[in-house]
């Protein structure tokens, strides 16, 4: 007995979940001709009934037939998520009850009792035969399931501890070679010793910046005395103090000596410059600059416009993390914006470098003492440095002397291969650099150890994870651009998201996480469930998660690439606003041991990061929110001083676009029952795209070209915006003092502030386009299966 289900071609339109048809439901029954042939009076009436139900279109079906003759029919239906018909077919468990009155002939009725009793005998000998069977047959186990998510996060988590993490570390530690090379070739060994079949070792000969074989010096002119950067005097250097000049200098500085007046310009701001010139020539000065607030390399491209020769950096106490050691200490610095330096040979061999400037960190003692400030302490009462009114200025001799070396770097790029989409990548970096101490490289080698953990109890990921360790990321990031640049064409259709390492424990006072919009919702939970048991107990703070822009192996990933990015880590500042760039100023890091003897810190932050890598490489769909990224969009455009009406109306019209992508589009596509991978696979595109929407051609220098990262302060805004508003005040202070036009004065003076509005503009509309393709993805995705 088949049946089917008949609707009327005119379907009326889907309201809520429910599909509904013009006529009622008819159901064709077809029966066979031996069932037909002796009709009993109760079958014919229920034809009757039938057929007069079809012939008058009546909703009521009469009287239902007796209980005991019939039972419902219960169609098997595969329902899409929207409740449409998928398809309806004939349910293999449905048993006709309806059965032919035997007539009572009493020899016949005997006979067949007897062949019934006989058959059900035959039956049960047959069974007992099949069980004693099957019973002795061995059992072979079927491959067990897949853990559900929640039970795999949990094993996940299970598998990383605070011990397992110490003692990768010493292992670590303990190589007697501590050249970058050997570090490279032991992490290969190790992560595949630790599970993983397919690992890379590759190397790129870069151009490096060094300390010279003498260490760069300030020299105050009037009493003749030499100091060293550190502020110690030059005749009282000890053996102790040649190791310092690794993190004492500024990489890629130009080199040589100069001699200048000191001009303090406090945070090298667009006021700070133009009091600075009114008051003086500042053709070939020495500019004493605090670090923060902005982009080291934006700062240097202002100094350069206004004539300066020199630069001597240093971190004012106020600034300064609770604890930390800048008072008598001096730290590396780097100019190169990434990736290995493009330096001709002629600039080579005059020995200049990225830049004109003569640049040199100093600690804070020195800076003190060369603008004869009284200023002392920390904290609320702290003073910060700057030079007292009508004071002279100290004469300098400044000295650098770094030298350009051509090296090898090694990166490490190891696979974790996914099933169903294996070209999808999410990269998860670390660095290797001798001087960090080893403890992203722990964090790095327990996370590989716990899930390809897993993998051996049957989970098998969706995606395929990337692992990388890079090389020469102190002087610019330089491992991680070289093999970005070399994949971008892949790295551009394939790359998923990147989970940075960089510096997972760089203090023990705050739990700080930085995330692009999409991933910011992600990243605020995972957050708040870690939290829930605080290393401290007790007195656990909020989420803290923020999308500022922050130095890394991540620039490449996040500003040239648009991919969205996730990185946890411990640090121990809490003024994010003002301290965010004192991250560019390298000190020799103090060991895991020192910062973290019971390693518990390492141990949240390989946590968060399991569950960050999990959840990205495991769910069918992608973990991003697009609304979240037009809701940052509306939040940087609140300043309605200077955004058009027509700016805001696109805005809103995004955050509506993508709330109902959000939360009527991605939802069936999230049914298992009904995902369909061909459709899931395009909506995961859009959502990895949307961020790309928002790369800028170009950008002041250290500034990123992807808006959706802001620079550090109180009200948030687009970084180009901030930055046209200072260009125009920057062109006019360097109109007199520029007798030749540079690129850099290109990028400061043409991005006006229209111009930038319009960019943003741009962005916005592009975003909302290829939102509403992905809503077009799911529009008549139910009718599409037949």
């Amino acid at each position: 007995m088949a049946y089917r289900k008949v609707c009327d071609a005119q379907s009326g339109p889907m309201v809520g979940e429910g599909l509904h048809c013009s006529g009622g439901l008819d159901l064709d029954w077809d029966l066979d001709k031996e069932e037909l042939q002796e009709p009993e009076p109760i079958m014919d009436r229920m034809q009757m009934q039938h057929v007069d139900c079809q012939r008058s279109g009546c909703s009521d079906p009469g009287p239902d037939p007796d209980p005991e003759l019939m039972e419902p029919i219960q169609p098997s239906v595969s329902v899409s998520p929207h409740g449409r018909f998928e398809r309806l077919q004939e349910d293999p468990n449905y048993i006709s009850h309806f059965t032919r009155a035997p007539g009572h002939k009493g020899q016949r009725r005997i006979h067949s009792f007897l062949l019934r009793y006989f058959l059900a005998g035959v039956g049960l000998f047959v069974l007992g035969v099949l069980i004693g069977w099957f019973i002795r047959t061995p059992a072979v186990k079927p491959p067990s399931a897949p853990a559900a998510s929640s039970d795999l996060l949990e094993d996940l988590l299970k598998g990383i501890t605070a011990d397992k993490i110490n003692a990768l570390h010493r292992s670590f530690s303990s190589l007697s070679d501590d050249s970058e090379e050997a570090v490279a070739r032991y992490l290969s060994r190790q992560w595949v010793g630790l599970g993983l079949t397919e690992v890379h070792l590759s190397n790129h000969t870069v151009l490096l910046s060094l300390p010279g074989s003498t260490p760069n010096t300030i020299t105050d002119r009037s009493s003749h005395q030499c100091f060293l950067p550190n502020g110690i005097p030059c005749d009282q250097r000890g053996p102790n103090d040649l190791p310092k000049q690794q993190f004492s200098y500024a990489a890629y500085s130009a080199v040589g000596s100069l001699q200048g007046e000191v001009v303090d310009v406090q945070y090298a701001g667009v006021d700070d410059l133009r009091r600075a010139k009114d008051s003086l020539n500042l053709t070939n000065q020495i500019a004493l600059v605090k670090l923060g607030r902005a982009p080291l390399l934006y700062k240097l491209s202002l100094l350069s416009e206004l004539g300066f020769g020199g630069v001597l950096l240093y971190i004012d106490p106020c600034d300064a993390p609770p604890g930390s050691h800048t008072w008598h200490q001096a730290f590396r610095v780097t100019l190169n914006p990434g990736g290995n330096p493009a330096i001709s040979e002629v600039s080579r061999e005059a020995g200049r470098g990225l830049t004109s400037l003569l640049v040199q960190p100093i600690s804070t003692f020195l800076a003190k003492k060369l603008l004869s400030s009284p200023s002392t302490g920390q904290g609320d009462s702290c003073v910060p440095l700057a030079r007292p009114p009508n004071t002279e200025r100290e004469r300098i001799t400044l000295t650098v002397g770094n030298q350009l070396s051509s090296k090898k770097i090694y990166n490490v790029v190891g696979y974790l291969k996914g099933k169903r989409n294996p070209d999808r990548y999410v990269l998860v970096g670390s660095r290797h650099d001798s001087d960090q101490g080893g403890g992203a490289s722990a964090i790095m080698n327990q996370l590989i150890a716990a899930l390809t953990e897993q993998t051996k109890q049957a989970w098998v990921p969706d995606r395929t994870t990337v692992f990388c360790s890079w090389g020469g990321s102190a002087l610019g990031n330089i491992g991680s651009y070289e093999w970005g640049k070399d994949n971008s064409v892949v790295l551009q259709s394939s790359a998923v998201a990147y989970v940075s390492l960089n510096s997972p424990v760089r203090g023990t006072e705050t739990l700080r996480a930085t995330a692009s919009p999409t991933l910011r919702q992600l990243t605020s939970d995972i957050q708040r469930r870690q939290l829930l048991s605080c290393i401290r107990g007790g007195n656990c703070p909020g989420p803290n998660v923020s999308s500022l822009q922050l130095p890394g192996d991540v620039n490449f990933f996040a500003n040239q690439l648009a991919v969205p990015t996730v990185e946890f880590a411990f640090q121990q500042t809490k003024a994010e606003e003002t301290t965010s760039f004192l991250s560019e100023a390298q000190f020799s890091a103090e060991s895991p041991e020192t910062l973290d003897p019971l390693f518990k810190f390492h141990e949240t932050i390989a946590k968060m990061t399991a569950e960050a890598i999990l959840r990205l490489v495991n769910d069918p769909v992608l973990p991003f929110n697009p609304l979240d990224i037009a809701l940052d969009v509306q939040n940087k455009l609140k300043d309605t001083s200077v955004v058009t009406q027509s700016m805001l109306s696109t805005a809103s019209s995004l955050r509506d676009h993508a709330a109902f992508f959000q939360s009527e589009t991605m939802r069936p596509a999230n049914d298992p029952k009904e995902r369909d991978p061909s459709h899931v696979r395009m909506l995961n595109d859009v959502l990895r795209d949307l961020e790309k929407s928002f790369i800028l051609p170009q950008t002041p220098p250290g500034v990123y070209r992807n808006l959706l990262y802001s620079l550090p302060g109180r009200t948030p805004q687009f970084s180009v915006l901030r930055f046209s508003q200072e260009a125009v005040l920057h062109c006019n202070v360097t109109s007199r003092a520029l007798k030749h036009n540079s690129a850099a004065k290109e990028v400061l003076c043409h991005s006006t502030m229209n111009q930038s509005l319009s960019l943003i503009l741009r962005a916005i509309r592009s975003a909302e386009r290829l939102v509403c393709f992905g809503m077009g993805l799911f529009e008549n995705y139910p009718n599409d299966k037949k």
